[in-house]
């Protein structure tokens, strides 16, 4: 960190890089809360990348330890010596975070570290829960947001976000020769991950992305349908959901393949735009 920065503009400006869709969702949270947000998604950034900055499995485990004692010192008063951890602290004595979602997420980012794909639909949806789920969870509650019909969309929105990040990264992980897709719905489709992980085209990589893109589809439909109880202050957390509904739009018009250009084409035009129609549509 720059000595001219502090812990929040260094959380800030790191979302902004690598995450600008929460960035931007961030930007419609109450002002309040911001700080704490842009601390938590720095936090989400430092362990999800923990896979790709370390070549061996054991090192990896060692940073994400490393985090989780960080967290344990939060809550005695202790702040370890990183920006993140300083902000993250900060947001600690602003809001009231639920500790187990925190060890969800690093339990999720364990699974990172392996090579292996999940086995079944429902493994996949497992790690799903930790990782996404429990990242909007707890941006919920930096907003000060009371369980309640926010706290069932959270799960929702969480769901349908992460499968469709993880089918529009399918060609990354492919090119790392690691993958997301689950086993069983490979074999459904004959899919095999060698073709996968040699970017062969194969009918069935679109079968198995369509069935996640149905289940992603019911998943934010249900979170929409509990709108009406939905607090204004809580649909900052919730915006990620406009995201996947525009990628899940454009996954359809591609025949649902992740490996279509189309697919990974960003533009920060287009992401405003779809944040001012999730804003107007209350996500």
């Amino acid at each position: 960190m720059l000595s001219k920065e502090t812990p929040h503009s260094y959380c800030a400006a790191a979302v902004r890089r690598a995450d600008p869709d929460r960035f931007l969702c961030a930007l419609f949270a109450p002002a309040a809360a911001r700080e704490s947000l842009f601390a938590l998604y720095a936090f989400n950034l430092e362990i999800a990348s923990v896979r790709e900055v370390v070549r061996e499995a054991p090192l990896g485990s060692m940073r994400l330890q490393w985090w989780r004692d960080a967290i344990v010192g939060m809550q005695l008063g202790r702040v370890a010596k990183h920006p993140v951890a300083e902000a993250l602290a900060a947001a600690f004595s602003r809001s009231r975070f639920t500790v187990d979602s925190f060890e969800s997420l690093l339990v999720g980012r364990e699974f990172d570290l392996g090579d292996s794909p999940p086995e079944t639909l429902d493994a996949l949806i497992n790690y799903v829960d930790q990782t996404s789920v429990s990242l909007v969870t707890l941006a919920l509650e930096a907003i000060d947001v009371a369980k309640g019909a926010a706290f069932s969309a959270a799960r929702h929105v969480g769901v349908a976000w992460a499968l469709i990040g993880l089918l529009r990264a399918v060609p990354f992980h492919a090119r790392s020769r690691r993958a997301y897709l689950p086993r069983d719905l490979m074999k459904r489709h004959g899919v095999t991950y060698t073709a996968l992980f040699d970017l062969r085209p194969q009918p069935g990589v679109r079968g198995v992305s369509r069935e996640l893109l149905i289940l992603a589809e019911d998943h934010l439909r249900q979170a929409r349908s509990l709108r009406a109880d939905i607090p204004k202050n809580a649909i900052s957390a919730l915006l990620p959901a406009a995201f996947a509904d525009a990628d899940i739009k454009c996954l359809n018009r591609a025949s649902h393949d992740p490996f279509d250009p189309r697919v990974a084409r960003r533009g920060i035009g287009r992401q405003c735009r779809v944040v001012w129609r999730g804003l107007a549509g209350r996500f």
